[in-house]
C-alpha cells in the first residue's frame, strides 16, 4: 500500500520522528535510526557546533535523514526565529520545529509567540512545524500562518506518561486539514500505537527511547508500534459496544 506522508514535499516512508537528546552517547543515534526506521531526527541548534573538531551531534546522523532543528530555549517568536535562520543559514535546511516555552515549571509551548514566528519564517520559505499545546483555535491560526504540520503536546515533555491530552488532540485530527504530528509525552509504544489508530500523521518521541534500559531495542519497539497503529487506523477499527455481541451464533446448537 503507497501510503506515505508529505511534508513540505518531501515524501516519507516511516511516520516515526525521533529527537537526539538524554542519550548516554550519541554514537547509539545511527542505530536508534536504523531500527526504528525513522526517517526524520530533530535537534537543537545549541547542540551543535559547526566549528568543533571533536565529537559533534552531527556527526551521527546518516545522509538521507530528514534534520529538523528546533528553536528550543527560545522565550518568544523574535527568538525563534533568529534561531531558524541560523539553523539554515549554518546549512541545516529549511525545515524548522519552532518551540517556544517560557514556562519554566510545565514547559508548555507559548500558542501566541508560536503563531507569530510561524507566519514570518512560512513567508521566508522554511517549512514549519510548530509545537503546541492541543488547542483548536491555535491549529487553526497555525494553518493560517502557513504551518506544514501541527505537533500537538500528549503530555507535558518529557514525562514518559502517554496521551493525557488525547479527546483534544482527537478534535485537530477532525478539523485541521494538514498533518497532526503527537509531540511530547509519549513514553511506552502502546501509547504510539493508539495515537496513530486515532489518525495522527506520525509520532516524535525522544526521552521514551533515550531513558529505555536498552535505547536501541525501544526504537525498533515503537517503529513498529507506529507501523501497527497505522495500518489499523487505515484497516477501520472496530465500532465499540456497551453490550457484549457474540461472535459466533447462539442458536442451533447439536442435540
Amino acid at each position: 500500500m503507497d501510503d506515505k506522508l508529505v511534508i513540505g514535499g518531501k515524501e516519507l516512508e516511516s511516520r516515526l520522528f525521533v529527537g537526539t537528546g538524554k542519550y548516554s552517547s550519541d554514537s547509539l543515534i545511527p542505530s536508534i535510526l536504523e531500527k526504528s526506521g525513522a526517517q526524520v531526527i530533530t535537534v537543537a541548534l545549541r547542540r551543535m557546533d559547526f566549528q568543533s573538531s571533536t565529537e559533534n551531534v552531527l556527526d551521527y546522523i546518516p545522509k538521507g535523514i530528514q534534520l529538523l532543528p528546533n528553536t528550543s530555549g527560545a522565550r518568544n517568536a523574535q527568538e525563534a526565529i533568529r534561531i531558524a535562520r541560523l539553523a539554515r543559514a549554518a546549512g541545516c535546511g529549511n525545515w524548522i520545529k519552532i518551540e517556544i516555552i517560557s514556562d519554566n515549571k510545565y514547559l508548555l509551548p507559548d500558542g501566541y509567540e508560536t503563531i507569530k514566528a510561524t507566519e514570518t519564517l512560512a513567508a521566508e520559505g522554511f517549512v514549519v512545524l510548530p509545537y503546541i499545546s492541543p488547542d483548536l483555535m491555535v491549529a487553526r491560526k497555525l494553518v493560517e500562518a502557513g504551518a506544514a504540520a501541527v505537533m500537538p503536546l500528549g503530555a507535558p515533555i518529557g514525562t514518559n506518561r502517554g496521551l493525557k491530552t488525547k479527546e483534544l488532540i482527537r478534535i485537530l485530527i477532525e478539523e485541521i486539514p494538514l498533518p497532526v504530528i503527537v509531540d511530547a509525552g509519549i513514553g511506552r509504544p502502546s501509547h504510539a500505537c493508539e495515537a496513530m489508530e486515532m489518525g495522527a500523521a506520525a509520532c516524535l518521541l525522544n526521552t521514551a527511547i533515550a531513558t529505555a534500559e536498552d535505547p536501541v531495542l525501544m526504537a525498533e519497539a515503537f517503529g513498529k508500534a507506529v507501523q501497527a497503529g497505522r495500518q489499523a487506523y487505515l484497516a477501520g477499527l472496530g465500532a465499540e459496544s456497551m453490550y457484549a455481541d457474540a461472535s459466533s451464533p447462539l442458536t442451533g446448537f447439536l442435540r
